[in-house]
């Protein structure tokens, strides 16, 4: 499974959605996940990838981590995969 599967899998399911219905342009907002969502969607995004993701959870904002769209993580986390090797 590729980085963009996965990744979309990981949010499906704290959506509790089917991957089909994730698009790159949605945000976690659009697809329903909160703050608390997000925080365990990170949590399994660097376990599945065994990277360490540079998210605040208190300073969102100030995050080095684009969480602004479903395409934006998954461009994040290909990154964080390729500086990794």
């Amino acid at each position: 499974m590729n980085v963009e599967a996965q990744v979309i899998q990981i949010i499906a399911e704290q959506a509790l959605l089917e991957p089909s219905d994730v698009s790159r342009d949605q945000t976690l907002e659009d697809l329903g996940i909160d703050s608390l969502g997000l925080v365990e969607s990170i949590f399994a995004i660097e376990e599945a990838f065994d990277i360490t993701v540079p998210f605040n959870a208190n300073n969102p904002g100030e995050s080095a981590f684009d969480i602004s769209t479903v395409g934006s993580i998954i461009a994040a986390v290909e990154q964080l995969v390729k500086d990794q090797t």
